[in-house]
């Protein structure tokens, strides 16, 4: 079985973010030494170490990586201690009441247990937890009341915007400029009902492909014909695009790609995971629409390369790809509309976690006779399935 090197950054991802191991082994169909290793080797290529067979070898890098991770530790404390007590606002450490915790321990790339901060800074953790239990500060409770009040106005007023909710409270005798109350409104999902958005329609390119397919959206086998489509969606980071690649024949996902930008490379990477697990197969039909990014000449030429056959859709017509299409409203309505997603990093384990561990091996589908992708391949082509 070979697994491309962004499959292995994934699965290693998963395991990073606190999903147990046992788990990602289950979701994602490999063997737990083969993640074992994966993870190991992802730690030491992070520290600018060679993976290596030789058992001292490692041994002596183990070592090593745990002398760096107290190091690491060490400096991340003293770091954001400087920060805080940098700021024009210091206070007496004994004045710190509800801070520890914002200030010292969260959002830090590093993390760092509680007794360890609070050796290396000199002070016990009972003093710690104690300040745990004081009320939050006073400028938090303001603007926990400030947002409550415009949660009111706007539901007196959905049409208004930013401008109307700052007179609107003004007038009830709270002082505050129009710029807070636009962080406030946006920090809290307030917006106005009324939203006029451009127009993002583009002129399609012509198309580098016939159309092979003619809607005819089935195939008699696995291999037969590949659909596939990009997708995005915002978060406070940044965009999120993910291109799949779907097997007509049993519904399943054989191949992906993440990337914060829709190039022609996160298309050509998901044809190149497409390829790598389902036993480079050949004459394969992959279908699309006319996105630049499958009408480059990166794409043209991985196709040509692996000897796969090409075809494109009509300009305005969902149905010529209505198949791939019911997948991504899937994955709206089960990962990307459940909740506001913070960072990239953090929608991306969603999306990979959603297609291996439950669309792949829990849903079942009323076309493939309420099995799985995963159990219908398995039971009309078993060879196809253990390659892949």
């Amino acid at each position: 079985m070979t697994y491309t090197e962004e499959f292995k950054r994934e699965a290693v991802a998963l395991v990073a973010s606190g999903i147990p191991q046992k788990q990602v082994v289950k979701d994602l169909g490999v063997a737990k030494t083969t993640l074992q290793a994966w993870v190991r080797d992802a730690r030491f290529q992070s520290h600018g170490m060679t993976p290596t067979t030789d058992p001292e070898a490692r041994k002596d890098m183990s070592q090593a990586l745990r002398r760096i991770r107290e190091l690491e530790m060490e400096n991340e404390v003293l770091r954001r201690a400087a920060a805080y007590l940098s700021q024009a606002h210091i206070t007496p450490p004994q004045d710190l009441s509800g801070r520890p915790r914002r200030w010292l321990l969260s959002g830090a790339p590093v993390r760092v247990p509680v007794a360890v901060a609070c050796r290396i800074l000199g002070f016990s953790t009972q003093g710690y937890y104690k300040w745990l239990k004081q009320p939050v500060s006073a400028r938090e409770a303001e603007e926990q009341e400030l947002i409550s009040v415009l949660h009111q106005l706007h539901g007196d007023d959905p049409e208004g915007g930013y401008r109307v909710l700052a007179d609107d409270i003004t007038e009830l005798g709270y002082t505050l400029s129009e710029r807070r109350v636009w962080r406030l409104c946006r920090v809290a999902g307030i917006q106005s009902t009324i939203v006029k958005r451009k127009s993002r329609y583009k002129k399609a390119g012509a198309p580098v492909h016939d159309d092979l397919v003619n809607r005819q959206l089935s195939a008699d086998g696995p291999n037969e014909l590949w659909l596939t489509d990009l997708a995005e969606h915002r978060t406070r980071e940044g965009k999120v695009y993910l291109c799949a690649i779907k097997d007509v024949f049993s519904n399943r996902i054989v191949g992906y790609s993440i990337d914060s930008r829709m190039k022609a490379r996160i298309a050509v990477n998901a044809l190149e995971m497409a390829v790598a697990h389902r036993g480079r197969p050949t004459g394969v039909i992959v279908h699309s629409d006319r996105g630049s990014q499958f009408r480059s000449r990166r794409f043209l030429k991985a196709l040509k390369r692996h000897g796969l056959r090409g075809s494109m859709g009509r300009v305005g017509a969902c149905g010529d790809n209505a198949a791939m299409e019911s997948f991504f409203a899937l994955l709206q309505k089960n990962v990307l509309d459940r909740q506001p997603w913070t960072t990239r990093h953090e929608l991306r384990l969603e999306i990979v976690s959603w297609i291996e561990g439950k669309y792949h091996r829990k849903r079942r589908q009323r076309r493939l006779g309420k099995l799985t992708p995963i159990e219908y391949e398995l039971i009309y082509n078993p060879a196809a399935t253990l390659a892949a």
